[in-house]
């Protein structure tokens, strides 16, 4: 089998993705005794994984990723247990559309895992990390026309600003931009340690002291710019609560404080109305020992809310 596959994809079935606080989201979704569960960030299946050890005979397992290669090892993963399931690939934002084409008018769970999986992060090729060495792409489905070296050579030093302000929360928001204009006009930065650089180069000897690495913000936020990441999640959050079923329910793990406001107000919105309960009045964190687990949970923030 693995001689069919590409060193990416074999790579990828080594992979170990944590599920971040699955034991919490099996207990707070009630995945043991729902029918319906769409899983609208996949991944490598992780929580697939754990779902299909005790979802009921006639359940039925959905999951949406925009990143075909994900999908075709989830594929394998599940082929293997006695599970329904289907696998799309897409966008959560087209949720109405994926589930009409199955055939499914309402589902009684909807998950969505926010954080970018470890194999993507650790992939150079894919353009995430700023301490691998790759082309500065960060496009989470490769088929997508806009990458990250299409913004940051082609936008102008104020647009450039307002989105490591507005998406990275960036302190030096104007003195990263102003530095990588004057940059690209001696060549394109096309890499991501190009561009690693670039910000350190720009940023005050200050924020050495921090924990925090100078890039990590500004690659934050162009990744959320490049995929659009606030946009859809609204989007996709307004069409999973519609398409509730009564009493079912809807979670919601954010790794970042843009993200958790969105999901916030969006459950705060639809309870106003009385389509939602919000069953988390604060969000839920994963576990001293899940973090010890797994260092990259520590920023995790769980949310669930269910249908009225």
């Amino acid at each position: 089998m693995n001689q069919l596959l590409s060193k990416n994809e074999i790579k990828m079935k080594e992979v170990f993705h944590y599920p971040v606080m699955h034991r919490e989201i099996i207990e707070l979704l009630d995945i043991k005794n729902k029918k319906i569960i769409v899983d609208c960030t996949a991944g490598l299946g992780s929580h697939a994984l754990k779902f299909a050890d005790i979802m009921q005979p006639d359940s039925y397992y959905i999951g949406i990723d925009k990143d075909e290669e994900s999908l075709k090892i989830i594929n394998d993963k599940l082929k293997a247990l006695n599970i329904k399931f289907s696998l799309v690939k897409g966008n959560f934002a087209d949720m109405d559309n994926i589930l009409k084409n199955l055939g499914i008018s309402k589902a009684d769970v909807f998950l969505f895992d926010l954080g970018i999986s470890m194999y993507q992060l650790t992939d150079p090729e894919r353009g995430f990390s700023f301490t691998r060495e790759g082309p500065l792409d960060m496009r989470m489905d490769r088929a997508s026309f806009i990458s990250a070296y299409d913004l940051v050579n082609n936008l102008s030093e104020f647009e450039l600003e307002s989105i490591f302000r507005k998406f990275g929360e960036e302190k030096y928001a104007r003195r990263v931009a102003h530095v990588l204009v004057e940059k690209r006009q001696k060549e394109p930065i096309s890499s991501t340690t190009q561009l690693a650089q670039a910000i350190v180069s720009a940023m005050p000897h200050i924020v050495f002291k921090y924990k925090i690495h100078p890039a990590t913000r500004i690659f934050q936020a162009l990744r959320i710019a490049v995929n659009r990441e606030l946009e859809v999640l609204k989007t996709g959050l307004d069409k999973a609560i519609n398409l509730l079923a009564c009493r079912g329910r809807i979670g919601v793990i954010s790794f970042h404080s843009l993200e958790d406001r969105i999901v916030k107000q969006t459950f705060k919105e639809f309870d106003s109305r009385g389509m939602l309960k919000i069953i988390t009045k604060k969000p839920i964190t994963p576990s001293p020992e899940e973090v010890k687990e797994n260092i990259a949970s520590r920023s995790g923030k769980l949310r669930v809310a269910e249908k009225m």
